[in-house]
C-alpha cells in the first residue's frame, strides 16, 4: 500500500473509529444529565493531560509521530482527539455496561494492541510501555474515577475543585501555552502575577462555594441542589465569569497579546447572552421568587461592596472565656457585619473548641474556616481576605500559627457528662 495513504488510513480510522462506538452509544440510550456532565469532566480532564503526556513522550523517546499537517508541536491534533475520546468521553458512557477496574484494564489492553498497528504514523521507541503505563495512570484511571464520580453524585468537594482546575488549564492555560508568548521581565510582571492570583480568586471561591452550600459544581449538568447566595454571590451573581474576563484582560495587558483580549470580549458576550439567558430561565423555574428577589439585589458583573442583605445568615460562636476571641468578636461588631449574629459558644447544644461559623441550614465551619466566612459578612475587601485565607495549604499554616499564639482547640464549656459523670475527651 502506498505509505502516504496508508499513513491517512490511519489517521482517518484512529478519529473515526472512537467517535463512530461514542455516537452509536448515544443513540443506543440518550446521555441522562450526570452522564453529560461526566462525558465532559472524563473528556477534559483526558485532553488535558494527554497533551503534556505526549509531549513528554517525544522528549523521553517513548513514542513519534510522523505526520503531515494537522499538527502542534510535532503532536497530530486528529490522533490527540482520538485518544481523547477513547480514553474520555467514551468511557465514560461504558461505565453503563463494565466497572471501573475492568473498564480500565480493557481500554489498556485495545491500547496496547492498537499502537503497534499505527505504524508509519506512530513510531515506538524501545521504552513506550512506560508511556502507556504512565498515560494509565494519570489520564485514563482518573477519567474514569471523574466519571464514575459525577454519575453517581460523589464526592462533589473533589469534583468541583477538579473542575475548577479544568477550566482554569483549558481556557487560560491552554491558550498561553499554545500561543506560547514572553512577559517582560520586571517587577511589573511580579505584581501582574499577584493581581492575576487576585482576579482569579473569586472564581475558585465561587465553584467551592457551589460545592460546600449548594451540593453541586459549577457544571450546568451537574448543579447545585440549592440557591447559592453566599460567598462570592453574596457580590456578584457570575462571579466565575467576571474572574475569567478579568483574568483574559490581565493577560492581555501582560502579556502584551490582543488574542487575550480578544477572549474576553469573547467570553463576555457568551456570558451576557446564551448563558445568562438560558441559566435564569432555568433558575428561575427551580427557584421562584427567591432567585427573583435575589437578581433584583445583586447585579450580574458590577460587584457589590457591601454583601447582599437577603443572603443567607450566618452565626459566630465566639467563647466568652477566650481574649483573643473576645476582641475579634468586639472587631467584627463594630464594622456592623451583614446578615451575622455572633453568640456566646458556651450556650451552643454542642461543645465547641474552636471558633465556629454556622448557617440555618446545619452547615459548620470552624477555625480559620469559620473566621473566613465571618469576613463575608464585611466587605468584599474583607470577603476576598477570607478567601484567600481559606485556600488549602494557606488555611492550615495560619491555623498552626494562630494556634501557636493561643487560639488552639479548647472547650467554650465542660461537656454535660462531666458535670454528670466522666467526660468525652477533647479532640486533638
Amino acid at each position: 500500500m502506498n505509505p502516504e495513504l496508508h499513513a491517512g488510513l490511519v489517521r482517518g480510522l484512529g478519529l473515526l473509529v472512537p467517535l463512530l462506538l461514542f455516537t452509536g452509544l448515544c443513540l443506543w440510550r440518550a446521555p441522562r444529565q450526570r452522564e453529560i456532565a461526566a462525558i465532559i469532566v472524563a473528556g477534559a480532564w483526558s485532553l488535558l493531560t494527554l497533551i503534556p503526556l505526549n509531549l513528554y513522550a517525544l522528549h523521553a523517546g517513548w513514542w513519534t509521530f510522523h505526520t503531515d499537517g494537522a499538527e502542534w508541536r510535532g503532536v497530530p491534533l486528529d490522533l490527540l482527539l482520538a485518544w481523547a475520546v477513547l480514553w474520555g468521553a467514551l468511557p465514560a458512557l461504558l461505565l453503563r455496561l463494565l466497572p471501573v477496574p475492568l473498564l480500565a484494564g480493557l481500554l489498556v489492553w485495545i491500547d496496547v494492541i492498537l499502537m503497534p498497528l499505527a505504524d508509519p504514523v506512530i513510531e515506538l521507541g524501545p521504552l513506550w510501555l512506560a508511556g502507556e503505563l504512565t498515560g494509565a495512570t494519570v489520564t485514563l484511571i482518573p477519567a474514569l474515577l471523574l466519571a464514575y464520580w459525577t454519575r453517581n453524585g460523589q464526592l462533589v468537594h473533589a469534583r468541583a475543585w477538579t473542575q475548577a482546575t479544568l477550566a482554569g488549564g483549558l481556557m487560560v492555560g491552554l491558550p498561553i501555552l499554545v500561543l506560547g508568548p514572553v512577559p517582560p521581565s520586571g517587577p511589573e510582571t511580579a505584581a501582574g502575577v499577584q493581581l492575576l492570583l487576585l482576579a482569579g480568586l473569586p472564581g475558585l471561591a465561587a465553584a467551592r462555594e457551589f460545592a460546600r452550600v449548594g451540593g453541586g459544581t459549577p457544571l450546568p449538568y451537574d448543579p447545585p441542589e440549592r440557591l447559592v447566595t453566599s460567598g462570592p454571590y453574596a457580590f456578584v451573581r457570575n462571579p466565575m465569569q467576571t474572574s475569567l474576563v478579568a483574568v483574559y484582560l490581565l493577560l492581555a495587558v501582560l502579556l502584551r497579546e490582543p488574542l487575550a483580549l480578544f477572549l474576553a470580549v469573547s467570553a463576555a458576550v457568551y456570558s451576557v447572552g446564551l448563558a445568562d439567558w438560558h441559566e435564569s430561565a432555568q433558575l428561575r423555574e427551580r427557584f421562584g421568587r427567591d432567585w427573583t428577589a435575589y437578581r433584583s439585589g445583586v447585579r450580574p458583573w458590577l460587584p457589590r461592596w457591601r454583601p447582599w442583605p437577603g443572603r443567607s445568615r450566618g452565626v459566630l460562636h465566639v467563647d466568652a472565656n477566650c481574649p483573643l476571641c473576645l476582641t475579634l468578636a468586639r472587631w467584627f461588631t463594630v464594622r456592623t457585619p451583614t446578615a451575622l449574629d455572633i453568640r456566646p459558644a458556651a450556650e451552643h447544644p454542642d461543645v465547641l473548641y474552636r471558633l465556629t461559623y454556622e448557617t440555618p441550614d446545619g452547615l459548620r465551619w470552624s477555625g480559620v474556616s469559620a473566621l473566613a466566612r465571618a469576613l463575608e459578612h464585611l466587605n468584599l475587601g474583607w470577603a476576598l481576605t477570607g478567601w484567600a485565607l481559606d485556600l488549602p495549604g494557606l488555611r492550615h499554616l495560619v491555623q498552626l500559627c494562630g494556634d501557636a499564639f493561643g487560639a488552639g482547640p479548647h472547650p467554650a464549656r465542660a461537656p454535660r457528662a462531666d458535670r454528670d459523670g466522666p467526660g468525652v475527651p477533647a479532640p486533638a
